[in-house]
Formats: C-alpha cells, structure tokens, sequence
C-alpha cells in the first residue's frame, strides 16, 4: 500500500475498512444478484450521489448555497446531447464543451454573486433564478426539442454490449460507469478537502473576513469551488442525457432536481465526504418504498386509483429532512461513524 493509499484511508478504523470493503464488494456483484430493478435504482443513487457531492463541493467545503444545481446538470446534458445528435460527436468528446459550458455558466453566477456581495439565501436565488431563466430559454428553442422533448435515437443493438465513447450498451455498463464516476468525485473531493485549496475552502466557509484578513483572496477561491462543483455536475448532466435517452427542459431544470441533489447531502452530512452518498442511499431506496406503497394501496382501493398523490414522495422525504436536521443537524454519517467506530477518533466524518 503506498503512501497516498494510506493517506487517503487513513481516518478509517480498521471497521471502517471492512466494513466499507464489503459493501463495495456488494456493489460491484450487484448486477449478479440484484436483478434489473435494483441495479436501475443503484443507478439512480449513484447518479443522485455524484450530483450530491458536487452540490456538497459548494456548501459544505466553501459555504456557498445553491439551489438552483440542476442548471449545471442540464447544461451539461443539453450541450453533449445535441452535439451528439447534430454532429455525430461522441459524448467521451462531448464531455469537454458540456463541462466548459457548465463551469463557464457557474463562473458567471459566482462573478455576480461575490462580484455584488450577494452571498447566503440571496445566492441561492440567483442560481435559482439562472435555473429557470434557461429552462424558459430552452423551452422556446425548436432545435433543443422545446416542449415536445429532445430525444436520442437508440436501436436495439445499442442497448448489449460496451461502447463508452457513445455511452452506449447495455444497463450494467451505465451502472459500473456511474459507479466509478461517483467513487471517482468522492476520490477527489477527498484530495480537494486535503489539499491548500480546501483549507482555503474551509477558512471562507467558517469566517470569510477572517480568512481574507489572513491574506486569502475570498473571491478567488469562491470561483474555484463553483468552478469545480458545476463542472462535476454538467459530467453527472451528460451521464443523465444518455442513460435516459431524451431531454425535457420543465424536468431537468426544474427545482425538484435541484433538491433532490441537496436532500443527500443533508440527511448524510453537508461537509462530510461520504455523506452525500450515504443520505442518497437512505432517500432513493426509501423514495422507491413509497411509490411502490401507494401503487400498492390504489390497487387494493385503499386509496382512490384516479388520485394524484406526485408530491407525496418529496412530502415525506421533506419530513425526514425535518426531523434529522431537528435531532442529527449534522447528518447522519457522522452519527453512523461514532456508533459504529468506522473512523478514528480524531477523524471527521
């Protein structure tokens, strides 16, 4: 084991590595004994993971709240999808413009926002505000699909087989792949959260004047954490465009998605690494539970089969959120790590 090996599992106890070695040994045999079901909803988590950790980048390294990230993820879905469609350019190319784009639209939210010291809750509204001003602007462009949707052509032979540079094939090779690129952010929000940058992060988070008076240049670092956290998010908004196959501007961009890449965060822990994956693996399986019950219910005419109950989902993951931020504010990973001694006592969770 090498030195950076070791640095990086360093905070896990010797629990803390089995424990975490089994469940990603579960994970990798999943597509073996998980059957097509679970490997979608692996998936889901895995997705709603990356996009997590890349909403928990601003917050919860840097202190920067954002509400509105689903415009990073559909930035990013949007540029590699119609590149891919009109010029025949591979998403494994795609890719870059859709980050460029991304990080480019990041920059200028977080140039107006610091630029005009408009910073917590006003923050937030800015990116909600960009949300939905280019979910308006997409929504009225005939070649991105407008209302009727944007979609990718897939035959059947698209759906067996390996082809990453058109992320096409069959479902295990969307879940390995998500898998890797949500291990992936984890791998590297750890090295970031390590690294000058995320002392840096930390300082502006816990006392911006402070860290400024110290010699920090706030404005600086604040672009480099929306920088990275809306980059990582349009690579999650190209994953999406090509694992569903089609676009819809009032779905994409819609706040829902926006919470629910916050919702991980918090009920795991905002600032932990693995928080963000573990809350997302509570809220996606439980979501699951829920739509599943209420089907359940309208067919055994408990409920009236012509109700509509689409809020029902988020109402109770609204709920859960309350009651952990009233009894574990700090998430629960921390929590999971004392009970169950999975990090070293002078380690964070």
């Amino acid at each position: 084991m090498t030195a950076a090996v070791r640095r990086f599992f360093g905070p896990l106890s010797p629990a803390g590595l089995w424990l975490g070695g089994a469940f990603l040994l579960l994970l990798l045999l999943l597509p073996w004994w998980g059957g097509s079901y679970i490997m979608t909803v692996a998936t889901t988590v895995f997705y709603l993971a990356l996009v997590g950790q890349s909403w928990n980048l601003m917050l919860g390294f840097a202190g920067l709240l954002s509400i509105g990230h689903a415009l990073f993820v559909g930035i990013g879905a949007y540029t590699a999808a119609y590149l891919f469609a009109a010029v025949g350019l591979p998403p494994a190319v795609g890719v870059l413009p859709a980050i460029g784009l991304a990080v480019l639209m990041g920059l200028l939210i977080g140039y107006l926002g610091f630029r005009f010291a408009i910073g917590g809750v006003y923050f937030a509204l800015l990116t909600i505000a960009f949300a939905e001003f280019v979910r308006v602007v997409i929504d009225h462009v005939s070649w991105l699909g407008a209302t009727e949707g944007f979609f990718l052509k897939v035959s059947e032979a698209d759906r067996h087989g390996i082809d990453l540079a058109n992320l096409r094939g069959a479902p295990e090779m969307y879940y390995y792949l998500i898998m890797a690129l949500a291990l992936g952010a984890l791998v590297l929000c750890r090295y970031l959260l390590r690294s000058r940058l995320g002392y840096y992060w930390q300082a502006i988070r816990d006392d911006a004047g402070a860290a400024e008076a110290l010699g920090v240049n706030v404005l600086r670092y604040k672009m480099y954490a929306v920088a990275i956290s809306s980059g990582m998010a349009g690579v999650a908004g190209v994953f999406y465009a090509f694992y569903q196959n089609s676009l819809f501007p009032e779905i994409v961009f819609n706040i829902e998605r926006s919470i629910e890449a916050t919702l991980g965060s918090i009920v795991g822990g905002v600032g932990t690494l693995f928080g963000p994956i573990f809350g997302t693996f509570i809220l996606t399986p439980l979501g699951e539970i829920v739509t599943e019950a209420i089907d359940l219910l309208k067919h055994w005419h408990v409920i009236d089969p012509e109700t509509k109950l689409d809020g029902l989902k988020l109402l109770i993951w609204g709920f859960i959120v309350v009651l952990i931020v009233l009894f574990k504010p700090k998430g629960l990973w921390p929590w999971v790590c004392v009970r169950l001694r999975l990090t070293r006592p002078e380690a964070e969770g």
